[in-house]
């Protein structure tokens, strides 16, 4: 294979740098090495660099990645098509995964494997070739999952959304999904079960806020003939039904506190005893959680338990409201029309400029459930083929969503996240803002978990 590509190598480690230089350099034209990320900006602006492997913990003796994340960060504000690859010694899964929402393309654990390390690199440098050739995408790449129907969009945050559940997917990792009301948390697990190994299983889906105190046992683990009233007959739970597929536990915040501990023993054990039996039966699931609620504070409140929030919590992902993607409003839209205009009878529908500022405009604090129902009405009000302004009925715009600042600590996380979004990240300018040092800052981004 000819050489091709420039790719700057950083690690404090010498050693480990002389060996990855050695196995790198019959693969790329130019290979790069640097032992001070300090020097990471002026090596990018000196020389044209396709891909960055990235160390995630340098000699300050700080062992939570942060560094590497703040580099990352003024990586990809240099030239943002750079790959950047993770490179760390710590098998976090979750610091892997906060990389990739931060826009890193992959991650490698030390120590690694040299075929799985080249393999790595060689998939990012065709999505930095791809990128500079005007971002030409793939089949596999398109906006809409042929599988589960999942809208991806083109937006930055959901695209990294997508390079990260397509990474996890494949693990039998538990999973939270959280994210407001509206956003798609359960299309967004039915495309991960879609992506998993388990996909010609079943999904079973439980609404948690559906199920009554009283039935939570036999809904979830089933029963056996004569356990209670009206048990005519055995009926294996949702467990058992989900056996070698996935469990997908949606609103899982609305679980009852005293029912969470006995479905963290089944968690815990990988097995359910029927209502009315002693005999315990084996399952083996994938299970995801979701939840439009806060569970971290939920849990500082005594309202959900710590150790089953560790439990679902390996691989936590946040989908982005829809305002915060305002470019994925008219794909969307589009969809929608499509939709209900060959439900209604009104096929070729299409939007006025007009129309299409006004649904950019809004703020659509109900999401894409929000935005669709609004379609919906437009398309059964509309008179015409071309849908103007008029036809969509919007509510009001709500004020900021931001809930009262009752402690202290609310007040500090608040203050952080300010200054981390006014600062875009970079964490030196945060902590001069807020006259801190930098490893304390590194502390409470960690308690915070920004």
């Amino acid at each position: 294979m000819a050489k091709t590509g420039t790719i700057l190598v950083v690690d404090d480690n010498k050693g480990i740098l002389t060996a990855v230089r050695m196995l790198l350099e019959p693969r790329f034209e130019k290979v790069i090495t640097l032992s001070n990320p300090n020097q990471i900006i002026s090596t990018l602006r000196e020389n044209s660099v396709d891909l960055v492997l990235l160390d995630m913990n340098f000699s300050a003796g700080i062992n939570t990645g942060n560094e590497g994340l703040f580099w990352l960060s003024e990586i990809k504000k240099t030239d943002p098509a750079i790959q950047v690859i993770l490179f760390t010694a710590y098998a976090d899964i979750n610091l892997a995964v906060r990389g990739m929402k931060e826009g890193a393309a992959d991650f490698i654990v030390k120590p690694w494997d040299n075929i799985k390390l080249l393999e790595t690199l060689e998939k990012a440098y065709q999505l930095r070739t791809a990128s500079q050739k005007g971002g030409a995408r793939s089949e596999a790449k398109k906006v809409i999952s042929q599988e589960s129907g999942m809208f991806w969009g083109e937006s930055r945050a959901m695209q990294q959304l997508r390079s990260l559940i397509e990474k996890v997917a494949v693990t039998d990792a538990n999973m939270l999904i959280t994210g407001e009301n509206g956003t798609g948390k359960e299309m967004l697990a039915r495309e991960i079960h879609f992506l998993s190994n388990r996909k010609k299983q079943d999904l079973v889906t439980v609404d948690m806020g559906a199920i009554t105190e009283t039935l939570f046992e036999s809904e979830l683990f089933g029963h056996v003939k004569g356990a209670f009233t009206d048990a005519r007959a055995d009926r294996p739970g949702k467990f058992e039904a989900a056996d070698n597929g996935t469990l997908f536990l949606d609103e899982i915040g609305n679980l009852p506190y005293h029912l969470q501990a006995k479905l963290l023993t089944v968690l815990q054990r990988r097995n359910i005893v029927r209502v009315g039996s002693n005999t315990p039966i084996p399952v083996n699931i994938r299970l995801i959680c979701a939840t439009n609620r806060d569970l971290q504070e939920m849990v500082t409140k005594e309202q959900f338990r710590e150790d089953l929030l560790y439990r679902i919590n390996t691989i936590h992902i946040e989908i982005p409201p829809l305002r915060e993607r305002p470019e994925d409003i008219i794909p969307l839209t589009e969809i929608f029309l499509s939709k209900y205009g060959k439900l209604y009878g009104k096929p070729s529908l299409k939007l006025s400029k007009q129309a299409k500022e006004k649904l950019k405009a809004q703020s659509w604090y109900g999401n894409i459930r929000e935005l669709q129902h609004t379609v919906e009405k437009a398309v059964i009000i509309c008179d015409n083929s071309t849908l103007e302004e008029t036809d969509f009925v919007l509510p009001r715009k709500k004020g900021s969503l931001q809930k009262e600042v009752t402690t202290l600590e609310e007040m500090e996380y608040n203050m952080i996240k300010s200054a981390m979004d006014k600062h875009n990240g970079n964490l030196s300018l945060v902590a001069n803002q807020l006259g801190i040092s930098r490893q304390t800052l590194y502390n409470k981004i960690k308690r915070y978990e920004l």
